[in-house]
């Protein structure tokens, strides 16, 4: 693979001869074509390829938090890809031949600031729910001004809500409110706290598994 740098002509995309031109992150590369193979993946590529897209589908609509707040870029990997790796090496677990997501595990938030303290989260009437937590501004790096995150997930729709910079961590108390096509429904938590520059994040915490009244 090579970088093409511009010139008068600029870069090119698209398939010359043995090679393909493409747009990657800003820059315009050159690579071979694969070689064509015939080679039947195994079984155990198979279920990877199956674990790789339970977890894509699963990950995908939280992606511009990830991307902000899933610790570190690695390389060419971004916080999104970084995340990805994470959840397919310890938040799945395979259940009669298949892929499943493990809520306990996943983490939609990885990072050095100091995180709640005490959190809890209970229903508060219909579609309803507030968390509280004790104050440890001062711990660490932890300051008054860290911003909460709360993400809910129910599985049965596939479907995610985030919750983003509700309150101060000095405020010890949150209250949100779902959509009612929830009712019925059990949802996932999880709680996370940003500095207000958005350049740190705590580790988020799993707050359980509740039902929407």
């Amino acid at each position: 693979m090579a970088e093409i740098k511009k010139g008068i002509l600029g870069g090119f995309s698209g398939k010359v001869g043995t090679v393909v031109g493409v747009n990657w992150r800003g820059k315009d590369i050159i690579r071979s074509l694969p070689k064509a193979t015939k080679r039947v993946p195994s079984d155990l590529q198979l279920m990877q390829q199956i674990k790789f897209k339970k977890v894509i589908d699963f990950l995908q609509p939280i992606r511009p938090v990830l991307n902000l707040y899933f610790g570190s870029k690695a390389g060419l990997l971004s916080r999104y890809n970084v995340a990805t790796s994470y959840t397919l090496g310890n938040a799945v677990d395979m259940v009669d031949d298949l892929p499943v997501i493990v809520m306990q595990r996943v983490l939609v938030s990885k990072g050095d600031l100091v995180g709640f303290l005490l959190p809890t989260i209970d229903t508060v009437g219909g579609n309803g729910f507030q968390m509280n937590w004790e104050n440890n501004s001062g711990q660490g790096n932890a300051k008054s001004t860290d911003m909460t995150n709360l993400v809910c997930y129910c599985e049965e729709l596939n479907s995610f809500e985030v919750f983003q910079n509700m309150v101060s961590r000095d405020v010890l108390t949150a209250d949100i409110v779902l959509p009612t096509y929830y009712n019925g429904k059990k949802v996932n938590f999880w709680a996370f706290l940003n500095n207000q520059t958005k350049t740190m994040s705590s580790t988020s915490i799993y707050l359980g598994e509740y039902t929407v009244v």
